[in-house]
């Protein structure tokens, strides 16, 4: 059994400015976007130029803030937003859902690919391997502010963190998802799009991946406290993994199949 390492989650202090490790996360993980971008432009791998990748950059923070809020509101706590609707915007007390962040950047992929002539798959097969290195970015914010901690567990690495306030060892689940979400993904889907493709299997593949991984290390996490388990004992992580994973693998098979023909 581990003891949770008291990590202060203040990165910074300037006067009165507090930079927190997790908002730092987000900037890491843009900013790593945007190199990994660079150096697919340069490599010719898209023939979109450095500065649609930085309005791209742009447009996805605003996707991902305003997608993740409101993803959160809808899928997790609407009863208590509806009560107290102001709260939506208290973005400083937390809350943001990936399955609403991913929505809201596939929606301003959407109306940056119109706007360049292009289709959203195009779009989506530049993007998604830069992506989970991102993703693992964030997940190491949740470890270090002691968040989304896992479920109860014996297992030598189980790790008690002061924020459950029970005491008990828990499988540190956002270790698992950093590792899987990100950088098992990151090699997947980088290593399949190092090869011309049919255009939309990037996507799809970063689609499935991502669904599998989530789905699988929910089993280790803890539900959210307010909702429990849901439908057939899984949680809403799971709940809004299952259409990722089928809309990834329709998206590869009938790309699959156009290529073929």
């Amino acid at each position: 059994m581990l003891q949770f390492p008291h990590i202060d989650p203040v990165a910074l202090q300037i006067g009165p400015i507090s930079v927190h490790w997790y908002g730092l996360m987000y900037l890491i993980g843009f900013a790593q976007v945007w190199l990994l971008g660079r150096w697919r432009i340069k490599q010719g791998k898209t023939d979109l130029s450095l500065r649609d990748l930085e309005d791209l950059i742009f447009y996805c923070v605003m996707g991902v803030v305003v997608g993740g809020r409101l993803g959160y509101v809808l899928f997790y706590k609407l009863s208590d937003y509806l009560a107290h609707p102001i709260e939506i915007f208290f973005l400083w007390q937390g809350g943001m859902s990936f399955h609403g962040g991913l929505i809201g950047v596939i929606i301003v992929l959407l109306l940056f690919a119109r706007k360049r002539n292009k289709t959203l798959l195009e779009v989506g097969d530049f993007i998604a391997p830069l992506i989970p290195l991102g993703l693992a970015a964030g997940r190491l914010g949740n470890f270090i502010n002691g968040e989304l901690w896992g479920r109860t567990s014996n297992l030598p690495w189980a790790m008690v963190f002061p924020q459950s306030g029970d005491g008990l060892a828990r499988h540190p689940s956002q270790l698992y998802e950093m590792g899987l979400e990100g950088f098992v993904l990151f090699a997947m889907v980088w290593w399949f799009a190092r090869k011309p493709r049919p255009i939309g299997q990037v996507s799809a593949l970063f689609l499935m991946g991502y669904g599998i991984f989530r789905f699988l290390v929910e089993f280790t996490r803890e539900p959210d406290q307010y909702l429990g388990l849901l439908t057939a004992g899984l949680s809403m992580g799971q709940l809004l993994s299952v259409p990722m994973i089928l809309i990834g693998l329709i998206i590869f098979v009938v790309t699959a199949r156009k290529s073929n023909h």
